[in-house]
């Protein structure tokens, strides 16, 4: 402004401008009311014995009421369900008394309407001077969106425990699909066999057999492919059908193995290549009838144990075997001995021996333990040598984190020999 003398008054100092101040603290005043009535969230005051003294604008629209009509009329858990009230009751009023503050308590409120709003509630106790309670302060969270988001998970989450039940039973019957259907009766031999299942959620790669060669001869064999699932499903037949159709056309136990090395290292020779460990034996029953002649062959396999009629007990000798289905030209290791009355012969992929545990020093159960285990089970039969696995595989429980097969043949022990 401009004084009659053309010059112009001087502003005023910081502070000195009483209608700004006055706008501003009307603004802010305004501002808090507006803030208070239409947050994001409701607000409601009660007295202590729970009547309504003060409603948000919010609450009120949520929950189709006039002010007129909760004000001095209602109490808070006359707003809720009937489970409401009853919490409210027995859980929620108590500890608000003993704590002073509650929050996030789920609840259901009840409209105007009669329908029902999930809502997160948080109650403080105002207390004055005196530190006496006054009143309740109340917020009220809107739940519809996160109910509805928890009913979906909850949706999903069935949903997904269905399918991973369809997939654990299409797992369990690929699994039997892999393996025989029972075991051959072999004339003068006791057999037996179990088949570990890590996990129920993917197919393992374990497999063994047993069938009739002709001429009185048997073929078994046992092996472990690498990786789980459809793809390690896939080498696990393609093992299993190869070993018993090239028994058939050359049974000797090096030339199997070289036949099916030569077919996995054809098949899979690309980005992705394939390999198993296995050991495969062909089974000569003696002229007089009290044992079989065997001649096994390994393929990078753990090696068999042998647990004698005498109370010993060994790993048969097959080193050097490399894995099959890795190179052109692999390496087989072989070995023959009698199995004789009173002997039993034991085939086992390395989920048992790889196994966790904490009785160990190195934390694995290890070759070590599995021979002290069959030197103490010795001189035993194969329904015996595996049942007293299957006991070790569960008292294993969690640590045996891969598929594991067992394959056991034994030969009976004579009458007069179990008088001697």
């Amino acid at each position: 402004m401009c004084r009659p003398d053309g010059d112009q008054d001087p502003e005023p100092e910081s502070g000195e401008r009483p209608h700004d101040d006055q706008m501003f603290s009307a603004l802010l005043e305004d501002s808090a009311e507006d803030l208070y009535e239409n947050a994001p969230c409701g607000y409601l005051s009660t007295l202590m014995d729970g009547q309504i003294a003060r409603v948000n604008t919010t609450l009120l629209n949520w929950l189709g009421y006039s002010r007129g009509d909760l004000v001095g009329r209602r109490t808070f858990s006359d707003l809720l369900t009937v489970g409401g009230r009853l919490y409210h009751e027995t859980h929620f009023a108590p500890l608000l008394r003993m704590q002073g503050e509650i929050s996030g308590i789920a609840l259901e409120m009840k409209a105007a309407d009669g329908s029902r709003m999930p809502v997160l509630v948080t109650s403080v106790v105002k207390t004055g001077d005196d530190r006496q309670p006054l009143l309740i302060r109340t917020t009220v969270f809107d739940a519809r969106d996160r109910r509805a988001y928890e009913e979906e998970l909850l949706r999903a989450r069935r949903e997904s425990d269905a399918e991973r039940e369809r997939l654990q039973q299409l797992a369990a019957t690929l699994q039997k699909t892999l393996l025989p259907p029972t075991l051959e009766n072999v004339p003068g031999l006791d057999v037996a066999a179990h088949y570990h299942i890590a996990s129920t959620d993917e197919v393992g790669g374990d497999f063994y057999d047993l069938f009739p060669l002709g001429n009185g001869t048997w073929g078994l064999f046992l092996g472990d492919v690498c990786g789980k699932g459809a793809a390690a499903a896939a080498v696990t037949s393609l093992a299993r059908y190869t070993l018993r159709a090239a028994a058939v056309y050359n049974p000797e136990p090096a030339a199997v193995l070289s036949n099916l090395n030569t077919v996995l290292n054809h098949e899979y020779n690309g980005d992705d290549p394939r390999y198993c460990t296995v050991i495969f034996g062909v089974l000569t029953p003696e002229s007089d009838h009290d044992g079989f002649r065997i001649t096994l062959a390994g393929g990078g396999h753990p090696p068999a144990m042998l647990l004698r009629g005498d109370g010993t007990a060994d790993y048969l000798p097959t080193p050097g075997g490399q894995l099959v289905g890795v190179l052109p030209d692999a390496h087989i290791a072989t070995t023959s001995f009698r199995l004789g009355a009173g002997d039993t012969l034991l085939l086992h992929t390395d989920g048992l021996t790889e196994a966790h545990t904490a009785a160990t020093g190195d934390d694995r159960y290890g070759d070590e333990a599995l021979l002290d285990f069959g030197r103490a089970l010795a001189p035993t039969t194969a329904p015996d040598t595996i049942d007293a696995i299957r006991v070790l595989l569960d008292t294993l429980g969690a640590g045996v984190d891969d598929d594991t097969a067992v394959l056991a043949v034994s030969v009976p022990r004579t009458h007069r020999e179990e008088r001697q």
